[in-house]
Order: C-alpha cells, then structure tokens, then sequence
C-alpha cells in the first residue's frame, strides 16, 4: 500500500517556479524579480533590495506550473533581519489544477518593516 511518498515525490518533481517579482502596490514599480528557482530545495533564500522597505504595501506576483493536483498549496514566508527571525506568513492558494500553469498575487501590507533579507519556503500540505 502506497503511503503517499510517491504522490509527494511526484509533485515536486513536477512543481515549478517559473518567475516571482515583487512589487510597490502603489505604484506598480518591479522592486525585485527572479526567474532562477530550484524546487528540488525546501528553502529558498531571496536577497530583497532594501528600496522595498518603504513600501507602504508590496505586491507579490508568483507563476508556477504543476503537472500534479494538489489539494491545498501554501507558501510560508520567514521574514529573517540580521540573521534573526522577525516574522513568518502563511499563504494559502489551495487547490491546484493539474498540468497547469497559475500566478498567484497577493498584498502584503508593512506593519512597522518589510526585512531585506527573505527567506521563502514552499510547502504542499495534503
């Protein structure tokens, strides 16, 4: 009887991060992009310019592609300052059709900072 490590092994194999950038709500003004994403890792590192800082509110644009469903895709975001946790935010899509291609936007609203160094750790919950 399958455990399911095979369902999961197929969806990050198939799980892409085609491009991210991340944007002044306000003004629509790219702040940072990137296009260069290894899924295979459980933790990405994403060095932020320290422009976005003040920020009022920052849009977060993030296209991937997934030859699998999944039923319910979160993102989790570590906010790291100085080498020390800050904050972490949890981000839900939800189900994901398979063999598709998505982006996903969302507004985050600085409460007292946006940290310059981010770390993004991606996460399938079944």
């Amino acid at each position: 009887m399958d455990d399911g490590g095979g369902h999961v092994y197929a969806i990050r194999e198939g799980f892409r991060i085609n491009w991210m950038n991340m944007r002044d709500a306000a003004t629509g003004q790219v702040m940072w992009e990137s296009g260069e994403w290894d899924c295979g890792q459980d933790e990405m590192e994403a060095q932020i310019p320290r422009e976005i800082l003040k920020c009022r509110q920052v849009s977060r644009e993030l296209n991937f592609s997934s030859l699998e469903v999944m039923t319910s895709l979160r993102l989790v975001q570590s906010v790291i300052f100085k080498g020390e946790p800050l904050e972490e935010w949890n981000f839900h899509f939800g189900f994901v059709i398979p063999n598709s291609t998505n982006t996903w936007q969302q507004t985050i609203e600085a409460g007292f900072s946006l940290s310059v160094s981010l770390f993004v750790s991606l996460t399938e919950v079944l």
